[in-house]
């Protein structure tokens, strides 16, 4: 086996790779969708996925007031609609329109999911921990929208988020 020599950095919560999400939100006719890659399975039973978002951000308190919130998985085809997710404010942009985005019709919560992307999975907000610069939301899974191909062949086709870059995941299988 050989080994890399190692780096020291100064302490830091940086994971490698981090799955990239868009976050679709909804509360008092206002919505948008967040491009986060800060978040992750938290528990299997009961279902369990958490988010961490700055409290500045305008999909934050969307999800702190409605206590729902729909994580879709993209697809690397869809790079230039999640780099627009997350360097463009829901204040200023209507997110739907501007990406193109089919809103599909969530059954368990108002927030609409992503059509086009191949997983969805409907939230219902379980709590809120304040962590310093973000605050992780974790939501429970009331319903998952899963693309029937990617069901078949998993998931070739994710993107990562790695040191301030965009990654495609690689099936090595």
């Amino acid at each position: 086996m050989i080994y890399m020599k190692k780096l020291q950095e100064s302490p830091n919560s940086a994971l490698y790779p981090n799955p990239v999400m868009l976050v679709s939100a909804t509360h008092n006719k206002k919505e948008s969708i967040i491009t986060l890659a800060w978040g992750g399975t938290s528990s299997s039973n009961p279902p369990y996925v958490s988010i961490a978002i700055r409290k500045a951000r305008f999909s934050y308190n969307l999800i702190k007031n409605s206590k729902e919130f729909v994580l879709n998985i993209p697809t690397s085809e869809m790079l230039t609609q999640v780099e627009f997710c997350g360097t463009k404010s829901g204040r200023d942009f209507n997110k739907w329109k501007e990406c193109n985005f089919t809103k599909g019709n969530s059954v368990e919560i108002n927030p609409p999911y992503i059509i086009e992307c191949p997983v969805s999975m409907e939230c219902k907000l379980h709590q809120v921990i304040d962590l310093g610069t973000h605050d992780l939301f974790i939501g429970e899974v009331v319903a998952v929208h899963l693309d029937e191909e990617w069901k078949e062949k998993g998931y070739p086709d994710m993107l990562t988020y790695t040191r301030g870059k965009y990654k495609k995941c690689i099936d090595i299988n």
